[in-house]
């Protein structure tokens, strides 16, 4: 099993914007300084929970498409 030590964890976006010049693979208009924002306006908790319902709209979507083609 592999381990990390603690200092070396990052979430994704810390690893984003750990990356040289991050800024480069942003969409147009997109800016580092607004992701900063968002990053901060929410907690880790409010993130999970917004992905929970992303990641059950998109299943429903796939289901419903499915169930279309049958």
């Amino acid at each position: 099993m592999k381990t990390y030590p603690y200092e070396a964890m990052m979430t994704p976006f810390e690893k984003f914007k750990s990356l040289d010049e991050p800024h480069q693979y942003l969409k147009p208009g997109i800016t580092m300084e607004e992701l900063d924002a968002i990053a901060m306006s929410i907690n880790d908790n409010e993130a999970a929970q917004g992905l929970k319902e992303a990641k059950q709209k998109l299943f429903k979507t796939i289901a419903e498409q499915s169930n279309q083609a049958a």
